[in-house]
């Protein structure tokens, strides 16, 4: 038996009714280093199951993150008496994807979440506006959360014959999550896609050509993107907990912009010192900031941080607001300190050939697919 399959039987199961343990152990992590666990890990893994998206027939709370794209309503006809996508009507369409979230709740760990890369259909000359249907259903009666509405832009597409409408250039990626609390690597994400700032929920990404034989390919980089974003590169198996990037903001701006070029100028010829910096950000942006009631990380009380904050607006003038978007960087990644390492799990239920699984191996992450039709042709890991 393996190191993880002998982890795996000797866990305590975490009952469905129990919370997310990340409170308990994150307030006593201690922080490390990725690769002080890489050492422990095996490769990662592709595990692929025939089966429907609506019983899975995986475990309970054993994936990270789902990121799928499931047939579209009368599209296409993949042949299969279970299939999703030939209902007779668009509603009851709705309710065939409602009950695979259902499902993905049952498997999908508190901290996790769903990317559902979903289309609209027209029919009888209009629009059915089926993602906002199954948005507005799953929070108003399945328990989930809208996090994002993404949309998916092409600057190309198959060509459309009609006359009386703009061209389709675009589908939605609907970002759902159970809980609040979940996690998100925001900084990474905007360190490898943008430039530090939020990037925004607009992705331009052409479809990738592909001769094969599935029809409805997506491409590699919209799921590379959710894996950055929800998709924790490590998790501990005995309390489930994934590592967190831990950040701290520093006083460095971008010489190149004049406005924080000049920041920088007239903090240096104030003498001002890293505590009146982080008195800044404390604050924020408007004059009434957190810092009024909360040390918020500066080491300091709330008097303090006030008057460093005031003398620091009044060297800086309108640009200390500058200083409030300092770059950050990572310190670290939290440890529960249980010694227990795994990697985060990607699950998609409709992979037919595999685009999330390969994805989600060359991202470092365990892969799961399932799916009615098993046409996925396996990766060569490392390769």
């Amino acid at each position: 038996m393996s190191r993880r399959a002998k982890m795996s039987a000797s866990r305590p199961r975490q009952s469905d009714s129990e919370p997310a343990a990340g409170r308990v152990h994150l307030a006593a992590a201690t922080v490390g280093q990725l690769s002080d666990w890489e050492t422990e890990l095996m490769d990662p893994t592709l595990t692929f199951t025939p089966g429907d998206a609506r019983q899975t027939g995986l475990e309970n709370d054993s994936v990270d993150l789902i990121v799928t794209s499931p047939p579209y309503w009368n599209k296409r006809d993949y042949g299969h008496s279970d299939q999703i996508g030939q209902e007779a009507t668009p509603e009851a369409y709705v309710n065939a994807i409602l009950d695979c979230l259902d499902e993905w709740k049952r498997v999908l760990r508190p901290h996790g979440s769903v990317f559902l890369n979903v289309g609209d259909t027209y029919h009888n000359k209009s629009l059915l506006g089926i993602p906002g249907r199954i948005e507005w259903d799953a929070v108003n009666n399945r328990g989930w959360l809208v996090r994002n509405r993404i949309i998916w832009a092409k600057e190309s597409g198959m060509p459309d014959p009609v006359k009386n409408r703009l061209a389709n250039r675009h589908e939605y990626v609907i970002h759902l999550t159970q809980k609040p609390d979940y996690y998100y690597d925001l900084v990474g994400y905007s360190e490898s896609v943008g430039n530090g700032a939020n990037p925004g929920d607009v992705w331009t990404i052409n479809p990738e050509r592909n001769m094969g034989e599935h029809l409805a390919p997506y491409p590699r980089e919209l799921v590379r993107r959710a894996v950055l974003l929800a998709a924790p590169a490590q998790i501990c198996q005995e309390c489930r907990v994934p590592r967190r990037r831990v950040v701290e903001r520093t006083a460095q701006l971008d010489p190149s912009r004049p406005q924080a070029r000049r920041a920088m100028e007239l903090a240096e010829e104030a003498g001002l010192t890293p505590a009146h910096i982080r008195a800044i950000q404390a604050f924020g942006v408007s004059d009434v900031g957190k810092a009024t009631k909360f040390q918020n990380g500066t080491g300091r009380n709330s008097a303090e941080v006030q008057r460093l904050a005031a003398e620091a607006k009044k060297a800086l003038g309108g640009y200390f607001r500058e200083f409030t978007f300092a770059n950050k960087r990572t310190v670290g990644w939290t440890d529960c300190g249980h010694g227990a390492p795994a990697r985060g799990v990607v699950l998609d239920p409709f992979a037919g050939t595999g685009t999330t699984l390969k994805t989600a191996i060359e991202e470092g992450r365990d892969a799961v697919g399932v799916d009615l039709v098993p046409v996925m042709i396996q990766p060569q890991v490392g390769t």
